[in-house]
């Protein structure tokens, strides 16, 4: 499924269910590189978010430590937001959001370039992502969630979220500390 953001994928993999429960494929590597998806994973990342409420972004690493996600919600339901923070894009400076939860299946596909993050909408959220680089702490950035340019609309009240005190201390996107270039990795 291709987003109003380009690069960005919403992907569905087959479900298969019956009484007992359900099961998938979260990534075959010839099927997803069928589909146009041709990453080479090399980390497997979790958080667990106890609370509702709980606002976990944007975050991004600067080039050339950037990193590709493939990440979906395990338990639980998120509201999933990214931006485009590569410069000369058509789509700079744009987001988009989108629900990820255990009961939909749905993967998002986060390029390089992106500002990402995501609220937790229920209790106790797990949420996994592969990613093909490995964290970087001096490449780490991020920009603020309640940027007024971004007018991200957050699905519950900012007064009620819950940040990490990074998190609440990014800058603004005209301010952030930003080296991506749309059409170069």
């Amino acid at each position: 499924m291709r987003l109003t953001l380009q690069d960005a994928k919403i992907v569905e993999t087959d479900v298969f269910g019956d009484h007992r429960g359900f099961f998938t494929e979260t990534y075959t590597k010839n099927k997803f590189e069928k589909a146009g998806i041709n990453v080479d994973f090399t980390q497997d990342n979790q958080s667990l978010s106890v609370e509702p409420g709980v606002l976990r972004g944007l975050h991004f690493q600067r080039a050339p430590y950037a990193q590709t996600k493939l990440l979906r919600a395990v338990t639980g339901v998120i509201y999933d937001v990214i931006v485009d923070v590569r410069k000369s894009s058509p789509t700079y400076g744009k987001w988009e959001g989108f629900i990820l939860s255990e009961y939909n299946h749905r993967q998002l596909l986060v390029p390089k370039g992106f500002a990402h993050g995501f609220v937790t909408l229920t209790p106790n959220v797990n949420v996994a992502y592969k990613v093909d680089g490995y964290y970087n702490p001096e490449a780490d950035g991020g920009i603020a969630f309640d940027d007024p340019d971004l007018a991200i609309n957050w699905p519950m009240p900012v007064e009620h979220l819950i940040l990490s005190e990074k998190d609440k201390h990014h800058p603004q996107l005209k301010d952030a500390d930003l080296n991506f270039v749309y059409g170069k990795d």
